[in-house]
């Protein structure tokens, strides 16, 4: 793990296309932004722990289809939507 300090506004740059970004500092809460590009999956890690979560649930329920998409699968409706083009 690489352990960094930053100030409010202050940037790191991962792979040369994901931008972190430190933007507020509250007491313990820390506000940060993260730019990438669409194809880059950004979830928070409490949401991918409650899907993994609920896909082993599902793989223990007879018959569930669920359990058997795997993580991957579940986690493509999560994903940022796309745009489309104006018709």
């Amino acid at each position: 793990m690489l352990i960094l300090t930053r100030k409010a506004e202050q940037g790191i740059v991962i792979d040369g296309n994901v931008v972190v970004r430190l933007l507020a500092i509250d007491g313990e809460r820390v506000k940060i932004g993260i730019e990438a590009p669409r194809s880059v999956s950004v979830l928070r890690e409490e949401l991918l722990v409650e899907v993994a979560d609920q896909n082993q649930e599902a793989a223990r329920i007879p018959g569930s289809a669920g359990g058997r998409q795997g993580l991957a699968q579940a986690l493509r409706g999560l994903e940022r939507p796309t745009s489309s083009p104006a018709g």
